[in-house]
Formats: structure tokens, sequence, C-alpha cells
């Protein structure tokens, strides 16, 4: 795999990046605020690191457990009153995801590949 080309991680960086801004036109109450930036700026990082580096699965799953962290976090820290808030967690978390799981393959399958020097996995 090419450096700078999946696209399942720029869908990622951009799903964080959108859940990181949107703190500033959604009505937030401290726990969505900090679980928002938090979990985005966190997207934003573990999807450049994939992007600078194809090929490493671990930060793919990490990238997965943040997009289901931030899926999930109007209900673990409470802002499900929060409409515009909860569902931008719900949606930038789910795509998130979704890019995570669609990207874990191919970067398995070139861990391997790299890691035989150059053999196809069987």
């Amino acid at each position: 795999m090419k450096r700078w080309n999946r696209w399942q991680d720029y869908v990622a960086v951009a799903a964080g990046l959108y859940a990181a801004l949107a703190t500033l036109w959604t009505t937030q109450q401290t726990s969505s605020m900090i679980m928002m930036i938090g979990c985005g700026v966190l997207l934003i990082a573990a999807g450049v690191f994939n992007l600078a580096s194809p090929g490493t699965p671990v930060a793919e799953w990490v990238l997965m457990v943040l997009g289901a962290l931030l899926f999930i976090s109007p209900w673990i820290t409470g802002y499900t009153a929060h409409t515009a808030a909860a569902w931008t967690s719900w949606i930038a978390g789910g795509v998130a995801l979704i890019a995570g799981v669609l990207a874990v393959q191919p970067s398995m399958h070139n861990h391997a590949v790299g890691h035989d020097h150059g053999a196809t996995a069987h």
C-alpha cells in the first residue's frame, strides 16, 4: 500500500474533524464537549498516522475503538438530550467505525505480505 492513499483514513480524519468542530455550532454540555473534541482530535491523529504508515493493523483497530467510543459517548456521558451533539457523535462515530472496519482487512493483508518479504499470505 502506498502512503497517503487510503480513502478510509481520509474519511476517518474528516469524521474526527467534523466531530471536534461541531462543538462550535451545536449546543453542548461539558461532557459532550470533552468527548466530541477528545475523540475527534484522536480520530484525526489516528487517521493521519494510518495514512503515513499503511499496513499497521493495530492503528486501524485504534481507529475503530475511537469511532465506537464516539458513537456510544452520548449514552455513557449522558448527553442524549442535547440532540444536535448526540446526533453528531452518533453519525461521526459510526462513519469512523465503518471506515475502520473497511480499512482493517487491507491493512492486515499488507502487514502479512510485508512480513513475508513479498510472499502472499495463504
